[in-house]
C-alpha cells in the first residue's frame, strides 16, 4: 500500500511540473509573437515615416497624421513595456524596453506641446533607434526555437 501510495505521489509530482513546463513555454511562445507584433510595428514604421515627414513639411493634413501617428506609436510602447516577460526572456524584453526608451524620448523631444518640431524629428536618431529594434528580430526567432 506504501509503494502504491508513493507511486501516485511521484506521478502526480511529474505530470504537475510537466504542466508547469507548459505554461512556460506557452507563456514564451506568446511573448515571442507579442514581441515579434511590437517590432515588425516599429519596422513599419521606419519605411513609413521618411516619406511621412517629407509630406509633412509641405502638407498641415499630413503632418497631423504625422503627430497622431507619433502619438499611438507612444501607446505602443507603453503597452509594449508593461508586458510581463517570462523568465526565458527577460534580457531580450529589457534590452527592447530599453530602445523603446530610447525611441519615445525623441519623439517626445520632437513633439513640443503636443505640436511636431519636423526639424528636431529629422535631425534625430530616430531612423538607428528603430534599425537597432528591428535586429533584436533575430533574438526572438533564437527564443522560439
Amino acid at each position: 500500500m506504501r509503494k502504491v501510495i508513493i507511486t501516485i505521489a511521484l506521478l502526480s509530482s511529474i505530470l504537475l511540473s510537466g504542466c508547469s513546463i507548459m505554461e512556460e513555454v506557452n507563456s514564451s511562445l506568446e511573448y515571442v509573437n507579442e514581441a515579434t507584433e511590437h517590432i515588425n510595428t516599429w519596422k513599419d514604421f521606419g519605411e513609413e515615416a521618411p516619406q511621412m515627414i517629407q509630406e509633412a513639411a509641405t502638407d498641415a493634413n499630413a503632418k497631423e497624421e504625422l503627430e497622431t501617428r507619433l502619438n499611438e506609436m507612444l501607446v505602443e510602447i507603453e503597452e509594449f513595456d508593461n508586458t510581463e516577460a517570462p523568465a526565458i526572456a527577460e534580457d531580450v524584453h529589457q534590452q527592447i524596453v530599453d530602445k523603446n526608451q530610447a525611441i519615445q524620448d525623441v519623439i517626445e523631444n520632437a513633439l513640443v506641446d503636443g505640436e511636431l518640431a519636423l526639424e528636431k524629428l529629422q535631425d534625430s536618431e530616430l531612423y538607428t533607434l528603430i534599425n537597432e529594434v528591428t535586429t533584436m528580430m533575430n533574438l526572438l526567432e533564437e527564443l522560439g526555437s
